[in-house]
């Protein structure tokens, strides 16, 4: 007779990522507010906060915020530009240390993955892979992470968030629902400012509420999201850690902390992207012809258009320039944005180059 064979989930989310690594870069910064996004320009400046690091965060200062309001908080702080070529860098460095600790690796965003270390099989031995894991990140890296650990990706993601930063938080199977009962509605998985001010209206406030809540009426608000959401909040979620194969294409996604409008954000994201997917086409001899565009709303409806170019290329200038003329499609929209993903296919090889690895599965 076949054993099955217990599941065991990691999420490793990095913490304060992008300010971390600017103190990694500056370490005059230790210990003083860091926050990073647009020039304030003392207190004018348009944009809005990328991250902050703890410290500026005990300020009020938090992703999202309008720059202007978080000079108002914390004039004091340093205030640096986004330098996605640095974070995709260290991010890079932190995803090959998970992958050799995982039996099945997914990364998220740049500065999340979940790792499937089923072969643990207990949960006391994943928790030392954890310590290893942590220890490993912080030695080779000189970042810190925060990790998840439980019997699904809902759950481990869940508490990776649960004792930030440098957390470690365990949840076994049996722990699952009681552990997700108690906590604000707003922490469940995809809820978002306006679905948890609409359960709040239906008198929920946590997610043992919405697991207790009528589903019909659930699905009469929300559609098939309420359905959804219903499902998460009992724990389920059979969803496996999903590994990119082959180089039909090769993509980054980048969600955002908090959902926004901000097209100067949007749009660094897409240069930094495609300035880390050229470097990569380079390395592998590789040329694109077509350019994809990635977007998820705030309410997870999630879109992609594309364009098929007259010839093929392999430089940033033109994945730049293509995805932006891509995101006038959807600058119409009042929506705010939860991910955004670029992408290019239809590749081929120039010459001899080395064997193609693992990329981020768009």
């Amino acid at each position: 007779m076949q054993v099955l064979r217990m599941r065991i989930i990691m999420h490793v989310d990095l913490d304060a990522f992008f300010a971390v690594c600017e103190e990694r870069e500056r370490p005059e910064l230790k210990g003083l507010p860091v926050v990073i996004g647009h020039d304030p320009e003392k207190g004018k400046g348009r944009g809005v906060v990328s991250t902050a690091n703890y410290k500026a965060r005990e300020y009020g200062i938090h992703s999202g915020m309008p720059i202007s309001k978080a000079y108002s908080l914390c004039p004091a702080a340093a205030f640096l530009p986004v330098n996605f070529p640095l974070y995709y860098r260290v991010a890079e460095g932190v995803m090959k240390i998970l992958r050799k600790h995982a039996d099945r690796f997914q990364q998220i965003s740049i500065d999340e993955a979940f790792i499937d270390i089923s072969s643990a099989e207990s949960f006391e031995k994943a928790a030392e892979v954890a310590a290893r894991i942590k220890q490993e990140i912080e030695t080779t890296e000189n970042v810190t992470c925060s990790i998840g650990i439980g019997p699904n990706k809902l759950i481990a993601k869940t508490a990776s968030d649960f004792q930030k930063p440098q957390g470690l938080t365990i949840i076994k199977p049996e722990e699952a629902q009681a552990f997700l009962s108690a906590l604000p509605s707003r922490k469940l998985y995809g809820v978002g400012e306006k679905t948890d001010k609409a359960l709040k209206e239906l008198g929920i406030e946590t997610i043992g509420d919405i697991a207790n809540f009528d589903v019909q009426m659930l699905q009469s608000m929300f559609g098939r999201w309420g359905t959804e959401l219903h499902f998460l909040a009992q724990g389920s979620d059979e969803s496996e850690v999903e590994e990119s194969e082959g180089i039909q294409s090769v993509g980054r996604e980048y969600t955002f902390k908090d959902d926004t409008n901000d097209i100067a954000l949007i749009n660094e994201i897409i240069d930094a992207t495609a300035e880390d997917l050229a470097t990569t086409l380079a390395e592998e001899g590789l040329w694109y012809r077509t350019v994809v565009l990635k977007i998820r709303y705030e309410n997870f409806e999630t879109h992609t258009r594309q364009k098929t170019l007259q010839q093929n290329f392999n430089d940033a200038e033109t994945i730049k320039n293509t995805a932006k003329d891509l995101l006038k499609k959807f600058a119409e929209s009042k929506k705010r944005i939860r991910l955004v993903g670029v992408r290019v296919a239809n590749l081929r090889r120039e010459g001899r180059q080395k064997t193609v690895g693992e990329f981020v599965k768009v």
